[in-house]
C-alpha cells in the first residue's frame, strides 16, 4: 500500500500538494468502498448559505480518537470511534505522510447531484499550515483548485478509486478547493479526509 505507486506533484505556486493514483490496490479499494458504504451511520446535515437553510448536498460522519469535534458552515460534529477498517487506511496514510491523524470526515457522494462548494480547510482547530490526507473510493469526481486572489489560476485533478491526494503547507492559504455537481450519470463516490483537529 503506497508503497510501489506513483507520485505525482502538483506543479502549483503556494501550494505542496501530492498525488497518488494507486495508492490502494482495485481489490483493497472495492472492499473499502463497499465495508464503509455498509457500515459507517451516515447522516444528512442542514447547512445554512446567506441566511437560507438547505440539506447538505452529501452524507457525512466523522470519526476520531481524541473526543475533539469539528465545526465547519454552522455544522459540529462529534466525532465516533475509529472502526478497524478506518485504522488499516489511516495506518497506511500515516506511513506516507509521516504524521499521526486524530480525526478523519467522511463524504458520501450518492451521484453527481451531491457536491461540496469552494471552501479552505482553514478552520481554526486544524492549526496554522493544515495537513489533509484524502482517500477516495468509488466513482472518480474532479477535484477542482482555484487561487483565492487570483480566481483566473485553476487546477483540476481527477480523483481516481483508491487514490491519495495530500494536501499540506501553506496550501490552504492560497487555494480553495471543491467537488462540483455533475450532470453525467456516474455512481457512489466515498472522499475520507484525515486531518488533525488540535
Amino acid at each position: 500500500m503506497g508503497l510501489f505507486s506513483e507520485k505525482l506533484t502538483l506543479d502549483l505556486p503556494d501550494s505542496d500538494i501530492v498525488y497518488y493514483p494507486n495508492f490502494f490496490s482495485a481489490e483493497q479499494a472495492d472492499d473499502y468502498f463497499s465495508t464503509l458504504k455498509r457500515n459507517v451511520p451516515w447522516q444528512q446535515d442542514e447547512i445554512t448559505l446567506f441566511g437560507k437553510t438547505y440539506p447538505q448536498p452529501r452524507l457525512t460522519a466523522l470519526y476520531g480518537n481524541n473526543g475533539k469535534s469539528y465545526s465547519y458552515s454552522n455544522i459540529t460534529m462529534h466525532p465516533l470511534e475509529f472502526t478497524d477498517e478506518l485504522q488499516q487506511i489511516k495506518s497506511a496514510v500515516e506511513n506516507e505522510a509521516s504524521v499521526k491523524f486524530t480525526s478523519c470526515l467522511l463524504n458520501l457522494y450518492r451521484s453527481g447531484k451531491d457536491s461540496n462548494g469552494w471552501h479552505s480547510d482553514d478552520e481554526k482547530e486544524l492549526g496554522q499550515n493544515p495537513i489533509i490526507a484524502s482517500v477516495s473510493f468509488g466513482a472518480e469526481r474532479f477535484f477542482h483548485l482555484r487561487n483565492k486572489t487570483n480566481k483566473e489560476q485553476k487546477h483540476k485533478i481527477l480523483l481516481e478509486h483508491g487514490s491519495l491526494l495530500l494536501m499540506q503547507g501553506e496550501t490552504q492559504h492560497f487555494w480553495q478547493h471543491q467537488i462540483a455537481k455533475t450532470a453525467k450519470n456516474i455512481g457512489e463516490r466515498i472522499n475520507l479526509t484525515f486531518r488533525i483537529i488540535k
